[in-house]
């Protein structure tokens, strides 16, 4: 028998984020995702602000504002780390700063530039046998759309682009990740909206994150239905297209298994 933050297995929570990371907003968020690890001084937390490399001050702003953050909810061990691209991701100095902790918060950017930058990299070979050992996985925005199965870019065919899929990391195997949906709420009826979810294949599903809103996995392989639960918390809602005519919109506290 499990808690309500416990997972019915050693795999750790997962958390996708719409946007938010680092802000107070999200301090309800990151209290639940702390407590999964048993609270903020038990913490060992990672900033990976990978998918902002490209970025000339991107890693030295988000772990600025991670640190501050995290200190103020009373986490003492932070290890703002410096992996910004392949050769960084496999730098031992850089993995050694992975080396116990059991939560790993993957700030915005470009979800195509994480994706490329963790597989098969030593980090990522560190931080996915935390995760199978309890660790919390946070995702921000790009650092969402890296945790699914795949990525396409909503914004990209918004702009008048074509559907580019890209096998992301495949912690939430079946989701592909929208961030900022909320932003993007108005083109909903427009045929570019209908052309991206009519090109999502029919073994994922698609899930819209608002801004200052996460879909965290509360319980993994429900009944041993290979499918897991998910919860909706935050200021703003999900909305999960579980076909291109149907969808689910989630408040904040209602869940979904997908």
């Amino acid at each position: 028998m499990t808690c309500d933050n416990q997972q019915p297995s050693t795999y750790g929570t997962v958390a996708l984020l719409g946007s938010g990371e680092y802000l107070p907003v999200m301090n309800e968020v990151d209290i639940y995702l702390l407590e999964t690890v048993g609270g903020a001084q038990s913490a060992r937390m990672a900033l990976l602000p990978t998918a902002s490399g490209l970025e000339p001050m991107g890693a030295t702003l988000w772990n600025d504002l991670g640190l501050e953050h995290f200190k103020q909810l009373g986490v003492s061990d932070i290890r703002a780390t410096r992996i910004i691209d392949a050769a960084s991701a496999n730098d031992a100095a850089q993995v050694a700063l992975l080396e116990n902790a059991n939560f790993f918060y993957f700030s915005g950017g470009n979800p195509y530039h994480i994706i490329d930058t963790m597989r098969d990299s030593l980090a990522w070979e560190h931080i996915q046998a935390a995760y199978k050992r309890g660790a919390v996985l946070a995702g921000c925005s790009a650092g969402a759309m890296m945790l699914g199965g795949q990525t396409a870019s909503l914004r990209q065919v918004m702009m008048g682009n074509e559907v580019e899929f890209k096998a992301a990391l495949g912690i939430a195997p079946r989701l592909i990740v929208a961030p900022h949906f909320d932003r993007l709420a108005s083109y909903m009826d427009q045929e570019p909206f209908q052309y991206w979810l009519r090109s999502i294949p029919p073994e994922y599903t698609a899930v819209g994150i608002d801004e200052d809103t996460a879909l965290i996995r509360v319980e993994l392989n429900v009944e041993g239905s290979g499918k897991d639960r998910w919860r909706a918390m935050g200021r703003q809602t999900v909305q999960v297209f579980v076909s291109e005519t149907q969808k689910r919109v989630l408040q904040s506290g209602e869940e979904i298994v997908l």
